[in-house]
Protein backbone atom coordinates (compact mmCIF):
# COMPACT_ATOMS: atom_id res chain seq x y z
CA UNK A 1 0.00 0.00 0.00
CA UNK A 2 1.12 3.52 -0.57
CA UNK A 3 -0.43 7.14 -0.80
CA UNK A 4 -0.98 9.28 -3.69
CA UNK A 5 1.23 12.01 -1.64
CA UNK A 6 4.00 9.26 -1.16
CA UNK A 7 4.24 8.45 -4.91
CA UNK A 8 4.86 12.71 -6.30
CA UNK A 9 7.74 13.45 -6.74
CA UNK A 10 9.23 9.58 -7.85
CA UNK A 11 11.17 9.33 -10.21
CA UNK A 12 10.15 6.86 -13.27
CA UNK A 13 12.38 4.56 -13.97
CA UNK A 14 12.80 2.51 -17.58
CA UNK A 15 13.15 -1.23 -17.59
CA UNK A 16 16.91 -0.82 -19.31
CA UNK A 17 18.40 1.21 -17.01
CA UNK A 18 18.71 4.53 -19.42
CA UNK A 19 17.63 6.71 -16.60
CA UNK A 20 14.65 8.16 -15.60
CA UNK A 21 11.97 8.76 -17.96
CA UNK A 22 10.38 11.37 -15.47
CA UNK A 23 8.89 12.60 -12.12
CA UNK A 24 5.06 11.47 -11.07
CA UNK A 25 2.78 14.40 -11.08
CA UNK A 26 0.13 12.63 -10.13
CA UNK A 27 -1.95 9.63 -10.63
CA UNK A 28 -5.52 9.60 -12.65
CA UNK A 29 -7.98 7.72 -11.02
CA UNK A 30 -11.13 5.58 -12.81
CA UNK A 31 -13.88 6.15 -10.48
CA UNK A 32 -15.95 3.16 -11.98
CA UNK A 33 -13.57 0.63 -11.35
CA UNK A 34 -11.85 2.46 -7.86
CA UNK A 35 -8.58 1.81 -9.44
CA UNK A 36 -5.42 4.22 -10.65
CA UNK A 37 -5.89 3.97 -14.54
CA UNK A 38 -2.36 5.68 -15.34
CA UNK A 39 0.28 7.61 -13.60
CA UNK A 40 1.11 11.09 -14.92
CA UNK A 41 4.73 11.98 -15.47
CA UNK A 42 6.24 15.89 -15.77
CA UNK A 43 10.38 16.68 -17.91
CA UNK A 44 10.23 13.53 -19.27
CA UNK A 45 12.83 12.13 -21.96
CA UNK A 46 9.56 12.12 -24.45
CA UNK A 47 9.89 16.00 -24.06
CA UNK A 48 6.17 16.57 -23.10
CA UNK A 49 3.61 15.36 -20.27
CA UNK A 50 2.89 12.24 -20.54
CA UNK A 51 0.97 9.33 -18.76
CA UNK A 52 1.63 6.14 -18.61
CA UNK A 53 -1.18 3.18 -18.03
CA UNK A 54 -1.15 1.42 -15.41
CA UNK A 55 -0.60 -2.03 -16.82
CA UNK A 56 2.88 -0.69 -17.95
CA UNK A 57 3.66 -0.08 -14.40
CA UNK A 58 5.77 -3.14 -12.37
CA UNK A 59 6.39 -1.89 -9.32
CA UNK A 60 5.88 1.40 -6.95
CA UNK A 61 8.67 1.43 -4.54
CA UNK A 62 9.88 3.97 -1.54
CA UNK A 63 12.62 5.12 -4.36
CA UNK A 64 11.15 4.61 -7.61
CA UNK A 65 8.41 4.07 -10.10
CA UNK A 66 9.79 0.67 -12.53
CA UNK A 67 8.03 0.34 -15.37
CA UNK A 68 7.73 -3.03 -17.82
CA UNK A 69 8.01 -0.57 -21.13
CA UNK A 70 7.61 2.31 -22.29
CA UNK A 71 5.73 1.58 -25.91
CA UNK A 72 1.95 2.39 -24.02
CA UNK A 73 3.03 6.15 -23.07
CA UNK A 74 0.09 8.41 -24.06
CA UNK A 75 -0.16 12.35 -24.25
CA UNK A 76 -1.80 13.67 -20.97
CA UNK A 77 -5.69 14.27 -21.82
CA UNK A 78 -7.62 16.32 -18.96
CA UNK A 79 -8.01 14.46 -15.79
CA UNK A 80 -9.12 15.42 -12.49
CA UNK A 81 -6.74 15.33 -9.52
CA UNK A 82 -8.41 13.58 -6.30
CA UNK A 83 -5.94 15.35 -4.18
CA UNK A 84 -7.65 18.90 -2.80
CA UNK A 85 -10.80 17.64 -3.98
CA UNK A 86 -14.15 18.70 -2.44
CA UNK A 87 -15.92 15.40 -1.92
CA UNK A 88 -19.93 15.48 -2.02
CA UNK A 89 -22.23 12.65 -0.70
CA UNK A 90 -25.14 11.49 -3.37
CA UNK A 91 -27.69 13.49 -1.37
CA UNK A 92 -25.68 16.82 -1.73
CA UNK A 93 -24.04 17.36 1.59
CA UNK A 94 -20.51 18.26 2.05
CA UNK A 95 -18.10 16.04 3.23
CA UNK A 96 -14.66 18.00 3.43
CA UNK A 97 -11.99 17.90 1.27
CA UNK A 98 -9.07 15.01 -0.19
CA UNK A 99 -6.26 14.97 1.58
CA UNK A 100 -4.96 11.44 0.39
CA UNK A 101 -5.63 8.61 -1.01
CA UNK A 102 -4.19 5.12 -0.44
CA UNK A 103 -4.11 2.42 -3.13
CA UNK A 104 -2.28 -1.17 -3.68
CA UNK A 105 0.70 -1.07 -5.57
CA UNK A 106 -0.08 -4.19 -7.05
CA UNK A 107 -3.51 -4.03 -8.42
CA UNK A 108 -4.26 -0.17 -8.64
CA UNK A 109 -7.29 -0.52 -6.50
CA UNK A 110 -8.42 2.17 -4.35
CA UNK A 111 -8.07 1.18 -0.75
CA UNK A 112 -8.92 4.98 1.49
CA UNK A 113 -9.86 7.68 1.11
CA UNK A 114 -8.21 10.11 3.81
CA UNK A 115 -10.32 13.33 3.83
CA UNK A 116 -10.27 16.71 6.38
CA UNK A 117 -13.56 15.08 7.80
CA UNK A 118 -11.67 11.41 8.62
CA UNK A 119 -11.55 8.29 6.24
CA UNK A 120 -13.62 7.33 3.56
CA UNK A 121 -14.02 3.41 2.43
CA UNK A 122 -13.14 3.88 -1.31
CA UNK A 123 -16.11 1.47 -2.40
CA UNK A 124 -18.51 4.60 -1.64
CA UNK A 125 -16.86 6.72 -4.53
CA UNK A 126 -19.55 7.50 -7.04
CA UNK A 127 -18.17 9.94 -9.45
CA UNK A 128 -15.61 12.32 -9.83
CA UNK A 129 -15.65 16.00 -11.96
CA UNK A 130 -14.93 19.63 -12.21
CA UNK A 131 -16.86 20.78 -9.11
CA UNK A 132 -16.48 17.86 -6.35
CA UNK A 133 -16.04 14.04 -6.09
CA UNK A 134 -19.02 12.18 -5.27
CA UNK A 135 -19.59 9.77 -2.39
CA UNK A 136 -22.34 7.64 -1.63
CA UNK A 137 -24.26 8.83 1.94
CA UNK A 138 -23.44 6.11 4.41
Amino acid sequence: MMLFTEVRGLPVVAPDGAGPLGTVTSLTVDIASGTVSHVRLRGSRFGRPTALPWDAVHTFGPGAVRVRSTGAVEPVRPHHDLLGRRILTDTGAEHGTVLDVAFDTRTGRLLAVFTTRGELSADRLLGLGDYALVARTG
